[in-house]
């Protein structure tokens, strides 16, 4: 864990010791005020400074409200969990809409075995104009630092948050896909939070969205994301299987997809066929009628 993690928890710990806030609800408006500052309200993706220097970012007041808002929900009282799974209530899974319309989710695990970065499936898509929300962990942008400030400045891409650790989330020690769990409240605002700060400092822009580790959360985990100012998004449509799918076998799950699905891949593992699989599955997608549009276009459910 880095320095900046390590203050980053101290932090917590602290607030958790010495605060006597118990209210339990953090209000939208202040997340709003939060992820739309007054300077980008209604300015064009494409327009918007996505490289900013450390300085100006420094000096944003969005960064500090961000500390604050963790440390915030991290001193509040939540229920015990009665669920655990990809699907607990809150988790979207949807585009709220019938139009022929998808949205495509690239996960970016990093680790050990998941920091490798794909390029052919990441050119398939600027040269064919597809849109797409990347998942993006912060182990993965420490691996990969250009690449990802280039994708950030890609219009075609959003990015959004994929933990810091590629933890499942819960309050209690659990597993999923044998990757341990966070086991607290503290380890949830940190695992969404220090990598949710990352991003922001890298790019000026704030993720909407996040989602856990392995896609597994309890429902206490999902409300904590949602005071902290993020929708938890999931998946209707598994599109390479955890990038270990054949090219046919890709293609043939993503052409299950309906209006409105939400289909998820990987771009961390280059070896895999799921370049090939979404390139046949894209094309037929688009001959059949269907658009490709990025998650904050339509409401979730």
């Amino acid at each position: 864990m880095g320095k900046r993690s390590v203050v980053f928890m101290f932090m917590l710990i602290i607030t958790m010791g010495c605060s006597s806030f118990t209210n339990t609800n953090v209000t939208e408006h202040k997340v709003k005020e939060i992820n739309e500052a007054p300077e980008q309200r209604n300015v064009p993706t494409e327009e918007k400074n996505k490289n900013p220097d450390s300085e100006n970012i420094e000096k944003d007041p969005r960064k500090q409200e961000l500390e604050d808002l963790a440390l915030e929900v991290n001193a509040q009282v939540y229920s015990d969990s009665s669920q655990f799974s990809e699907y607990v209530a809150g988790v979207k899974t949807r585009l709220k809409t019938e139009e022929k319309v998808i949205a495509l989710t690239l996960d970016a695990c990093g680790g050990e075995n998941g920091s490798g970065y794909d390029e052919d499936l990441i050119s398939f898509l600027v040269e064919n104009k597809i849109k797409a929300d990347l998942f993006v962990n912060a182990r993965w942008i420490d691996e990969q630092y250009e690449a990802f400030v280039e994708l950030a400045a890609n219009p075609l891409f959003t990015i959004q948050n994929h933990g810091t650790e590629h933890k499942p989330l819960s309050v209690t020690p659990r597993s999923a896909w044998g990757i341990s769990s966070t086991s607290s409240q503290d380890e949830i605002v940190a695992e969404i939070m220090e990598n949710q700060i990352k991003i922001f400092e890298i790019t000026g822009e704030i993720p909407q969205y996040f989602r856990s580790g392995t896609a597994f959360y309890d429902d206490t985990a999902v409300q904590i994301a949602e005071d902290l100012g993020v929708q938890v998004v999931n998946f209707d449509v598994i599109g390479d299987g955890g990038a270990t799918f054949t090219k046919e076998e890709v293609s043939q799950e993503m052409l299950k997809a309906n209006p409105g699905s939400i289909i998820i891949l990987h771009m961390n593992q280059p070896q895999s066929d799921t370049a090939e699989g979404v390139k046949d599955a894209v094309m037929a997608l688009l001959e059949q009628g269907f658009s490709f549009v990025h998650l904050h276009e339509y409401d979730l459910e």
